[in-house]
């Protein structure tokens, strides 16, 4: 399984971006995808995750209500719908894949399988 992170950008406060995560190989349908961050000397930490069979979704406080993830089947892509970005969500943000669609994996990192390479997040005040 190849993941692509893509969509990062440098933007002002306040404004949106959205990423996309495109998965190639062998895809898990019924597995869990999820979004993670990681800023200079802090570690790496849960954003959202979506269990794909039901598309359950569930997100880290600090983005709940400004964040939504989302998918594409047909396109094998998972999205990061990011609104009213504020300066302390800039980090790296990465997309992982697991093929166990289990909810109380989604926040943990060790239980992702597959990782994308990371898009870039800038978000200026």
């Amino acid at each position: 399984v190849q993941l692509q992170a893509s969509g990062g950008g440098l933007v002002q406060a306040g404004a949106s971006l959205r990423l996309a995560c495109a998965a190639s190989g062998r895809t898990f349908s019924g597995g869990n995808m999820g979004w993670f961050r990681q800023s200079p000397g802090k570690e790496r930490e849960f954003v959202a995750g979506m269990r794909l069979s039901g598309g359950h979704a569930i997100y880290a406080n600090s983005v709940k209500d400004r964040f939504t993830i989302s998918r594409d089947y047909a396109k094998s892509t998972v999205f990061l719908q990011m609104n009213s970005l504020k300066p302390e969500d800039t980090a790296v943000y990465y997309c992982a894949t697991s093929p166990r669609g289990i909810l109380s994996s989604l926040r943990v990192p060790s239980e992702y399988t597959y990782w994308g390479q990371g898009t870039l997040v800038t978000v200026s005040s």
